[in-house]
Parts: C-alpha cells; structure tokens; sequence
C-alpha cells in the first residue's frame, strides 16, 4: 500500500488521539516550569513552547497541501523540496506532498546556498518549502531559485519578497483528501547522499520503500500503539523519519524534540511518558557523562516507562552500552544500519535480544538479505572480509539523473554498500572498514576528498590527506594532516581561518602539520595516517579523561 494509506487509517480510525508533540524548550522556561505548567502560562513568543496535533488534524493540514499543490499545477511525479528545522509543520507538509502524488525531497538543512541550489537543480525541484532559518540562504540565489520554481516560506511573519506565505497559502484550501490514487510502485521521494567526490547524489524511492520502513521499523522495536518515540535528529535524515515511520505504522504518539541537552532529553522522556528513545553517540555520551558528575539525577525524572534506547548512523562503542546499562540496567537495546539508498536504517539491525553481540551492526532486518562479497563479485567465506551487499523491498529505484552511479551500485536487486565487512560463525555481521573513506561524525556523513580539494586551493599548502580520528563524543572528528609548501610559514591558525568557508560540520577539528605519505601509484598512505594519529588522539583523549 501506499504510505499516505497509514495516515487515512489512522485519522479514520483514531482521529481524536494526539499524532505528534512538538517541544521547543529553553533553558530559561526549563528553569522555571515544567512542560505542563508552562501550557498554563501566558505565551509571550510567536511559537508556543509544547504544541501538539491529532492524527485527525495531521491528516487533515496534510490535505489542504496537497490540495494547495495541486490548485498551483503541481503534477503526479513532480518534485516539491522541504528546508526546514523539526516542527510541527514537516510531517504534515511532506504528506501533502504525498497526498498529491508528488515527490518529496527532503534537503540537508546544513547545506550552504549553493549546495541549495545545486540540489534544487539535480532533482528537478518546482517547489520549496522553507523556514525562517533559511531566508539569508535562500537570498543569496533566490533569483536563480525562483525562476520556474514556487518558493514558500513557512514561519510567522511577513514572507520574503521572493517567497509567498505558507500559512495564508494552505487556509484557503479545502481538508477534504483529494483522492489521488497511488499505489506502492509510485514514486515516493528523493534524498541525498554524497559520494566520494562530496557531491550529492539524488536518490528515488518508491511508496513501497517508505511502507516497508514502517513496518520494519514496528517489527523491528515491538512497537504498540501504547509506545511513545521521542524523536530529536533531523526529520529530513532518513534516520529520524523512518524510525518515526514505526509510530505511523503503530498508530502511537511521537514526540519532536528541539535539543539535546541531557537534561532536555531526560525532561521530555519523564513528562511526556516517552517509551522509546533514538539517541546519537553523542547524545547518549552526554547523558552519561552528566550523570557521572552529578550534573543529573535519574531520580528526578519518571523513567520506568522508558523501555528501549537505540543508536544508529555510526558505529556504537561497546564500552558506551556497558556503561548505560550500569544507569539503565533495565532497558532493551539495539543498534540499526542503513544507508538512504535502503531508505534509513535497519536492512541490518542487532535485535533486542542481543545485546550480547553489541560491537556487531546485527543480521540482516524484516525482509532483507545480507551477503559478503569479494572485488570479484563473489561470496566469501564466513568470517573473511568483503563489501556489505544487501538487497530488500527497501532498495532504491536508482539515483536520479546518474545512470552510471546507479550501475556501480545494483546489481541483480542487489544494492553494494561500499562498507567493508564480516560475519561471524553466529551470524552477525561487523564493520570492518570503510570502502569509500567516509568520515561520520556525530551521525553526519562527511566526505575527505572534498576538504582535501578545498585545503588544496591554499597557497601555501602542498599536499594534504583529510582521515577520521576516534572521538569520545562523536565517533569520529575530522583530522586534516597538512603539508606545508617548503619554507612557507604556513600555520594552524590560518589553515582554520581558511576552513570557516566550509559548512561548519565539515571544517576539520584538528589540523596536523606534517608530512603526507604517498605510495609508489601515488596513492595516500591513509591507513598508516590512521594508525599513527588515530593511536595519538586515543592517548590525548586519555590524558584528558
């Protein structure tokens, strides 16, 4: 069935029970009111502090959307962009987009202007919903951005001069569904992911994609309509939505939270009864090195129900689930692995009753099969290292606009995941290895040949290798070794001020001057790089407690 399929159900059938919450604490309210309490207080922001809507109002904002679109030309398998921060407003908007037989394209809200622009034209965006965030983005291209394309700005205020409103836009539409008929071959939605080279690749799924997510998803986590999913990373990350997707399949409320610090976290899950929580590395890292000093109590805060955390988008140190399970001796646990080319996480996942094996990424999930395959397209041996190949219901239709990407990557139904991996004589597959170099940071992919191109472009630099270097708090962070031109007085301080030109997640966190090894193909040496300075930054984490 198609996904929009769910959301009718689930306004038919319990249209009068809460949907989604959203929760945009400060510090400063935090310290005065609890979420309940500050429901009772007079608003003085535009946006309330906790506002929530039922599936039947969900439904019913995703209808005049859709209705919306359709009245302004919009056609079954065009392409209708959301940037924008979690809010209320997302979910509704990207079923709309659904609803009218459009696709959805979620962008990055990291992406700089251009990267904007360069997305909006790869995937034949004709319109884009914005937020208040992104109105000195946009400006800098609207010109470009506006030719030929609808430009709608969803914020209180006036709009942007190139923009139209969307709050004015949709209230003079009718909720009543406009009864596209879709099936779960139609296309879906686009998202992005980047390859070597750093640019992004468009990637297209079907609705069956999306209802397979959510099914899994509930399988996955034995979710009920009594569960409650705290969700806090970004919704246009295939990540969040489709672990959401578990709550649409379940019929259960969902929380969006606006901040990570533990004593948010720890907030929401107490007062709005949350039963499963998706955390990051370092989120769940922060948690516990506040409860280690003290900074918070478990004791404050209504955590029984809180039955299950689960991690996803990087690798999961072992060390961090024994020490959470030393302050959540009780919970389930289960790490996911995905790629936006197998719509999100969970093609592979660990399973609750695992936690044994933590340090694997899992067996392969509800629908999936999993092989290892060596340079030659054959199967090795159980326990022998080889690329990741997984293949499902979940697999993409191609990268749109990039055949020959499309080719690299499918092959037989099969889709090659460029990671490198085992399985043990149990079964469960671990990481051994990334295929392609990509550094993940606190769940952000990012990609070395872009910044070493970019740190190329210095004067004063001659060569330059871009590693991921091992970090406590987020997995990895991204180590520049840069080798200066002979007898230059090149610094580490200007090498950073250089970097403030990239988008702040993919600016090196630490910067090295020294030589960069090549091998006689003229190759970088990356995994003595790795092993020299990976060995170093353990040490200095050491000696930093």
């Amino acid at each position: 069935m198609p996904v929009t399929d769910l959301l009718r159900r689930n306004a038919r059938e319990h249209g009068s029970e809460v949907a989604l919450v959203e929760l945009n604490p400060s510090m400063e309210d935090m310290r005065r009111y609890s979420f309940k309490e500050y429901d009772l207080v007079q608003q003085t922001s535009p946006r309330p502090f906790r506002r929530e809507i039922t599936w039947q109002v969900f439904d019913e904002k995703s209808n005049r959307v859709a209705n919306m679109l359709l009245e302004r030309g919009i056609e079954k398998g065009d392409r209708v962009a959301i940037l924008m921060f979690n809010c209320l407003e997302w979910l509704p908007i990207y079923f709309g987009i659904l609803k009218a037989g459009a696709i959805a394209v979620p962008f990055n809200f990291r992406y700089t202007a251009n990267e904007i622009s360069y997305c909006a034209n790869l995937a034949d965006v004709s319109v884009l919903l914005f937020g208040p965030e992104f109105i000195d983005r946009l400006n800098i291209n609207a010109d470009e951005l506006s030719h030929n394309r609808l430009l709608i700005y969803v914020g209180e205020g006036e709009s942007p001069q190139f923009a139209e409103n969307y709050y004015s836009l949709v209230a003079d539409y009718p909720s009543s569904d406009p009864d596209i008929k879709l099936t779960e071959e139609d296309l879906a939605a686009i998202y992005f992911s980047s390859g070597t080279t750093g640019f992004p690749k468009a990637i297209l799924h079907p609705h069956r994609s999306l209802t397979q997510a959510a099914e899994m998803e509930a399988v996955h986590h034995k979710t009920t309509k009594d569960d409650c999913f705290l969700c806090i990373p970004p919704l246009y990350h295939t990540g969040a939505k489709f672990h959401w997707m578990g709550s649409l399949w379940t019929c259960s409320k969902a929380v969006l939270l606006k901040g990570t610090k533990p004593e948010v976290i720890l907030k929401a899950v107490s007062e709005e009864h949350c039963t499963i929580v998706w955390l990051l590395v370092p989120w769940a890292q922060d948690i516990l090195d506040a409860l280690d000093r003290g900074d918070v109590k478990i004791s404050d805060y209504e955590l029984d129900q809180w039955r299950l955390m689960h991690i996803g988008a990087q690798p999961v140190p072992p060390s961090l689930i024994r020490h959470w399970k030393e302050y959540f001796p009780d919970h389930q646990y289960d790490t996911n692995y995905g790629l936006s080319e197998s719509t999100g996480p969970g093609c592979v996942h660990l399973g609750l009753e695992n936690t044994n094996k933590v340090g694997a990424i899992g067996v392969p999930g509800y629908r999936w099969e999993c092989k290892i395959i060596d340079e030659e397209g054959n199967t090795v041996k159980q326990g022998e290292v080889g690329e990741l190949c997984v293949k499902g219901p979940g697999v993409m239709l191609e990268y749109y606009h990039n055949p020959e990407a499309t080719a690299e990557t499918l092959h037989d139904g099969w889709l090659y995941t460029g990671d490198m991996a085992r399985q043990d004589e149990d079964g469960f597959y671990f990481l051994v290895d990334r295929k392609k170099d990509l550094i993940v940071s606190g769940g952000e992919n990012i990609y070395p040949v872009e910044i070493e191109n970019f740190l190329q472009e210095y004067p004063k630099v001659k060569d330059v290798a871009v590693i991921g270097l091992p970090d406590k708090r987020l997995g990895e962070i991204t180590g520049a070794i840069v080798e200066p031109q002979p007898g230059s007085d090149c610094t580490v301080e200007e090498l950073e001020k250089f970097c403030t030109q990239l988008a702040r997640y993919k600016r090196p966190k630490k910067i090295i001057l020294a030589d960069v090894p090549r091998n006689a193909t003229g190759k970088i040496e990356k995994p003595l790089l790795r092993k020299r300075y990976g060995a170093e930054r353990l040490v200095e984490q050491e000696n930093n407690g």
